[in-house]
């Protein structure tokens, strides 16, 4: 099996591609392939071209969650091809699942080649691929807001995610949609929160599933109903540390599919990417690719 790294130089606070370079080839030699991306959509099309080879590939996404949504989305179906995160993002919410301690473990590049791999589920949202979770409500909300603000100059990326948060704060609180899950009414209403995850963590560190597992075959879905806005304050640290799911404003549950539709398009995260869609049907594919597990160091 050979191993290509694809980095991406905008991630996280600082381009680390001159780092990881040293550090591939230290372990590697010439042996592993590695490449650059310049933009958007860069490592998805990177990625396919090397799944479309037909040997049997590991691709490491380097960088946050978005380059792992595109480097996902360029080889999920390919049997032949795997896929491995090396976290040089702001969050790489995924790899929590494997314990908030281990992200050492995945910055080696030695423990990576010398890995293994885990057949580990994926959600199908539409026509995408997702590792972690696909949500709609006040945190997609924030997700879109924060991406235009940091087109904008002079914005960093704290600035820009600090007014996505006011703006969204000011203006209308709540989504209101229908959700169904395996075919039936979940819940319909207005909702702050409506999250299917097949990992725990998303949002920068915010334990939403707290019982999700990406090997057990399900979704774990939760909706939480619109409050005021004073008592979000209160609900943050709860969503925070996973213990949101004992207020009354939710419900949770394990489900093969959970489905939305709003009455109007709105902002839905899928691994982080933002899409717009009135309306968005995500099922569980079971041991849909095989996810490179560094050794242990």
């Amino acid at each position: 099996m050979r191993d290509v790294y694809i980095i991406n130089p905008a991630a996280g606070k600082k381009d680390s591609t001159q780092k990881l370079t040293e550090d591939i080839k230290k372990v590697y030699g010439d042996e592993a392939k590695i490449l650059i991306t310049e933009a958007s959509g860069d490592a998805e099309r990177m990625a396919a071209a090397e799944a479309e080879t037909g040997d049997e590939v590991r691709v490491f996404a380097c960088g946050g969650d978005g380059t792992s949504f595109e480097v996902l989305n360029g080889i999920a179906g390919r049997k032949n091809a795997a896929i491995g995160v090396i976290p040089t993002g702001s969050a790489n919410d995924f790899i929590k699942f494997f314990g908030f301690d281990l992200k050492k473990r995945f910055l080696n590049i030695g423990a990576q080649k010398n890995g293994t791999l885990l057949p580990i589920d994926l959600i199908k949202a539409g026509d995408k691929y997702c590792m972690n979770q696909c949500c709609a409500g006040l945190d997609a909300q924030v997700a879109d807001t924060m991406q235009r603000y940091k087109r904008l100059p002079l914005i960093s990326g704290n600035m820009a995610y600090n007014l996505a948060l006011i703006k969204t704060f000011l203006g209308k609180i709540g989504i209101k949609m229908k959700v169904m899950a395996d075919g039936k009414l979940f819940k319909e209403g207005s909702f702050l929160f409506a999250v299917c995850a097949n990992a725990p963590v998303y949002g920068g560190g915010y334990i939403s599933a707290p019982g999700a597992d990406i090997t057990d075959g399900v979704l774990n879905c939760v909706t939480i109903d619109t409050i005021k806005k004073r008592q979000i304050f209160g609900l943050l640290p709860l969503y925070k540390k996973g213990q949101h799911e004992k207020i009354d404003e939710c419900t949770s549950g394990r489900y093969k599919s959970f489905e939305f539709e709003a009455e109007k398009e709105i902002p839905v995260s899928l691994d982080g990417e933002i899409i717009h869609t009135k309306s968005l049907k995500c099922k569980i594919l079971e041991k849909a690719i095989n996810f490179a597990l560094p050794a242990e160091i």
